[in-house]
């Protein structure tokens, strides 16, 4: 991996946004930053009827323990009668959706509600 790359080591504690809780991430999501980041997202995903959006604009790459993650995090908000929806125009990140059979799975919208 670069060296110009960012890890995504340091989470946002979320803010609340028409009900809604945001949690803008950035850098890389990746098997280096999934243990802290599950964590992050699993305490967000604990209460009933959350509504949850991942902003991932400033994402520049994602692997797959950082998909597995998303997947975990959607699991988890339907569970508890929420609801999950990720932010990112990348064209790159919607393929990568598709080509892993997920695209169905996620809400995605280019920008905040």
């Amino acid at each position: 991996m670069s060296e110009n790359h960012t890890r995504a080591a340091a989470f946002p504690a979320g803010q609340t946004a028409g009900g809604a809780t945001v949690v803008a991430l950035h850098g890389e999501i990746d098997v280096l930053v999934a243990g802290t980041l599950a964590e992050r997202l699993d305490a967000l995903t604990a209460l009933p009827d959350h509504d949850l959006v991942l902003d991932l604009r400033q994402v520049v790459f994602i692997d797959c323990a950082g998909l597995g993650i998303l997947c975990r995090t959607r699991n988890r908000t339907l569970a508890r009668q929420g609801r999950l929806r990720l932010v990112t125009d990348s064209t790159d990140f919607k393929r990568l959706l598709h080509a892993t059979g997920l695209a169905s799975l996620f809400e995605v919208q280019p920008h905040l509600p």
